[in-house]
């Protein structure tokens, strides 16, 4: 791993997770969260403050960057319930079968290599009937934005990780094998090839 990567990149993403419009999108879906929840990509930390801790028993924090896992441990010390990093990619999840009630994954499917076996490994950990709670920036509906995102990803995916600018989040999700329940969609305030959003829920298909 380069320095970019180790030093520079934490910092990049904290401030870009971090940008109001952002928190406001993780204030509308972290609280959906119950029970037992794996969080995917838990980066810094940022989504820790939004649980509801009268809902939430547990959370594990899986996410391959001891660097931003370091963070995220801070952020850890003023929650109410118990949170267990775990340093590791989502297309090997290390949990057993049905083990837990909720997987959130927010701004992470973006910077996911396979998110097929990824979104596999989401559903084969989560409880018959349990939930998967997405908020994710994407493709955009409008022509013009499309193309910029297009024309930009090749250099975006360098600068920010392997974040794509263009993924078409209800579609990959379907792929890997959840029906998408509750679905909803718009542009952030901002630039707006980085910020046309879907959130929602989806169980196992």
């Amino acid at each position: 791993m380069g320095i970019y990567s180790r030093y520079v990149l934490p910092k990049v993403v904290q401030f870009s997770c971090s940008l109001k419009p952002n928190m406001k999108q993780r204030e509308k879906v972290v609280p959906l969260a119950h029970g037992r929840v794996l969080e995917i990509g838990i980066g810094t930390g940022l989504n820790l403050a939004y649980y509801d801790p009268n809902k939430v028993i547990k959370v594990w924090g899986l996410d391959p960057s001891p660097e931003m896992t370091a963070i995220a441990k801070q952020a850890a010390q003023s929650v109410q319930f118990q949170v267990q990093f775990i340093n590791g990619s989502s297309e090997s999840i290390p949990l057993d079968d049905d083990l837990v009630d909720t997987v959130l994954v927010t701004y992470t499917l973006c910077s996911i290599q396979d998110t097929e076996l990824a979104l596999r490994e989401m559903a084969r950990v989560l409880k018959p009937g349990g939930t998967l709670v997405f908020c994710e920036h994407g493709a955009a509906p409008d022509r013009g934005v499309r193309r910029w995102q297009d024309a930009l990803n090749p250099i975006w995916k360098r600068l920010g990780g392997g974040c794509h600018l263009n993924r078409e989040i209800p579609r990959l999700i379907e792929q890997g094998g959840f029906k998408i329940a509750e679905l909803k969609m718009m542009y952030l305030p901002g630039w707006r090839p980085g910020t046309f959003n879907y959130w929602g829920t989806a169980n196992q298909g």
